[in-house]
């Protein structure tokens, strides 16, 4: 359920109500809006316990969720989150944020060159998978913890925040210094180990929809990661796999207005996952415009044709650079900017 609170209600009011909660036996989750406060009682519900909270000061109204997901829902808080990368950027406001980068670091001198250029085309973050996890065993598997100083000195010289993929609870604490956001890949979108332990890191996560998970199974990994205390969830559309085989996979742009209808998480799109052809990225990145996306995943290289991993997918400084000048007008048309 989630409690309403009144909106001249002080500190000590909803501090007492926060105790209050937690005497009954439920675990409270206070989210301060723009507007309101509200507090999301997870929990057994009972009417007696019910009357007791509506009795309370402060308490303008409890609505029972009915829904599986109950903190990363739009009953519990109707404006769009807002996740703050660092003091500069945020997701999920006003700006239209692009990250920007290779599938994979390979060298210092790959991902120095291709951040320099993605950061002078606009983008506002750097993107470069450390650890990859493959539908081989025998293909790349990233650079593992040798790929670690790479970005962590690329980051420092370029000032862009990075966000790259993590597979294993056992890489959380190694990929603390060098990631700004960790990405769960679609793969691991239902590891419910990795999803809790990432709830317990004042970090922001992004969570990547499986090929063949629904919206609702998407919500309901994210809140996994919200149960556990950390709110700064992002969630990211990729691509599901169907019957088509024009594409890698299907970019479901419908999605994309379901999660913002049904979840106040900010939403991402991936047009490179989800097409796996460079010539496709352009139109359907505007198209995450156009659907309300917060914000866009985009694979580039200085030479695709040479990359160890997704290089049929990656744009090339020249494309990337069109590409952020068109999507300017887009956002622009959006009431967003770039």
């Amino acid at each position: 359920m989630v409690i309403i609170v009144e909106s001249g209600a002080d500190e000590q009011t909803v501090a007492n109500l926060i105790d209050k909660v937690r005497a009954l036996g439920f675990t409270p989750h206070p989210i301060f809006g723009v507007e309101k406060t509200v507090i999301a009682v997870v929990g057994h519900k009972t009417q007696e316990k019910t009357d007791i909270l509506a009795t309370m000061p402060g308490v303008q109204q409890i609505i029972p969720i009915l829904k599986p997901y109950k903190l990363v829902g739009r009953e519990v808080k109707a404006e769009t989150s807002v996740i703050s990368v660092r003091d500069d950027l945020d997701i999920g406001g006003d700006r239209f944020v692009v990250m920007a980068g290779p599938c994979a670091v390979e060298s210092y001198d790959q991902l120095s060159q291709i951040a320099r250029y993605v950061k002078q085309a606009g983008a506002q973050m750097l993107r470069g998978g450390i650890f990859k996890p493959r539908t081989s065993p025998h293909d790349f598997q990233g650079l593992r913890e040798e790929g670690i100083p790479i970005a962590k000195a690329v980051k420092e010289e370029t000032g862009l925040p990075f966000i790259t993929e993590v597979v294993d609870i056992r890489d959380i604490e190694m990929l603390h210094e060098v990631a700004d956001i960790y990405q769960v890949g679609a793969r691991n979108m239902q590891n419910f180990a990795l999803l809790t332990e990432l709830g317990k890191v004042d970090r922001p996560v992004m969570l990547k929809r499986a090929m063949s998970g629904t919206v609702e199974d998407l919500l309901q990994a994210a809140e996994y990661v919200a149960v556990e205390g950390n709110a700064q969830v992002i969630l990211c559309e990729r691509g599901i796999r169907t019957f088509e085989s024009s594409t890698r996979n299907t970019l479901d742009i419908s999605a994309v207005i379901a999660m913002k209808r049904f979840s106040h998480l900010p939403v991402v799109v991936d047009p490179s996952h989800a097409s796996g052809h460079d010539w496709m990225v352009p139109a359907l990145s505007k198209a995450a415009v156009a659907a309300g996306a917060d914000g866009l995943l985009i694979e580039t290289h200085s030479r695709p044709q040479e990359a160890m991993v997704d290089g049929h997918q990656s744009l090339t400084p020249a494309s990337f650079k069109q590409t952020m000048e068109e999507l300017a007008a887009f956002c622009e048309a959006a009431g967003r900017t770039l």
